[in-house]
């Protein structure tokens, strides 16, 4: 017990004993002195009761308040800081060759025409956007070297491989969608929704890439291809270019921005990391296999000091 406390139990007694003397009496010296001490033992016994009581309730708030914090503040990683870099290479990339681009595509609207001439030109626009294509490259080269030489680049790599269960999970979210079920479906890893992102992505930098080499290099190919494999390059590659936008501007843009649980938009792809609410909430079933991996390596560890 502090000296805090120990003042408040003896404020507390000389309370008890002042409004004791003023309502004692015409009592003689022996007794009067005989029921104070009473009064004073008791006093102090209910005193330091009362504390211990209050103590008690002070400490399990605090207990209550700590675990609500912990609870509240409990994050996992979901992303890695080489995953954040290369998405962060790939956006840069992927705006650079829309705005630079998709003005080639639509050369009468008045927006390709600003950023025409914000750029210099199509000379110049050419450059930078040839600058978003290296971009391109360098990411999905470092990404097929992190997805075959790092621990978390092989595991996500064959998580992200359909499975049935995703198309069990994409009926059962749109019953859940009209009211047909109350339970959406429990997701892992990821949800069907991030593997057609990511796949949509594989698929079209291997196409954005083949294309835009043939095109970069084209007298160069011609030696080597016919002259309708670079026309097929023009096409797939413009047409590629605007199914890529419409994708992340509508797809994208809105399960990981847009979405009411989201908007105004999530800071996953700087920090990395997602709150245990969110997890429980997008990926039960991945957060149940990290609790039972905890409370196994847990055991195991309790097992060894044993």
């Amino acid at each position: 017990m502090s000296s805090r406390e120990k003042e408040l139990i003896d404020l507390l007694v000389k309370e008890a004993e002042d409004e004791f003397l003023r309502t004692a009496g015409d009592l003689p010296p022996e007794e009067l002195e005989r029921i104070r001490q009473k009064v004073r033992e008791r006093a102090r016994a209910e005193a330091e009761r009362e504390v211990r009581r209050l103590l008690r309730k002070r400490e399990e708030e605090e207990k209550r308040e700590r675990e609500r914090v912990e609870e509240e503040e409990e994050y996992f990683i979901r992303f890695n800081r080489n995953f954040r870099f290369q998405h962060m290479v790939l956006f840069t990339s992927v705006i650079i060759l829309i705005i630079t681009g998709l003005p080639l595509k639509f050369p009468d609207f008045a927006l390709s025409r600003w950023l025409m001439s914000l750029w210099g030109g199509v000379k110049y626009s050419t450059v930078i956007h040839r600058i978003g294509a290296t971009m391109l490259i360098y990411f999905m080269v470092h990404h097929l070297l992190y997805t075959l030489l790092s621990r978390d680049g092989r595991r996500d790599f064959i998580m992200l491989i359909p499975t049935p269960k995703d198309f069990r999970d994409f009926f059962q979210n749109i019953r859940y969608f009209v009211g047909k079920t109350e339970d959406p479906p429990k997701f892992d890893r990821f949800s069907y929704i991030e593997k057609f992102d990511y796949w949509a992505v594989y698929w079209g930098c291997v196409i954005m890439i083949g294309s835009g080499l043939i095109l970069w290099f084209e007298e160069t190919a011609m030696k080597f291809l016919p002259k309708f494999w670079v026309d097929m390059a023009h096409e797939a590659h413009s047409d590629e270019a605007l199914l890529a936008t419409l994708a992340i501007v509508i797809w994208h843009f809105y399960n990981v921005h847009f979405n009411p649980d989201r908007f105004p938009g999530t800071l996953l792809w700087w920090h990395g990391k997602i709150s245990k609410e969110e997890m429980l909430k997008e990926h039960p079933l991945e957060y149940e296999r990290i609790m039972a991996e905890r409370a196994r390596r847990k055991e195991a560890g309790e097992e060894g000091r044993q």
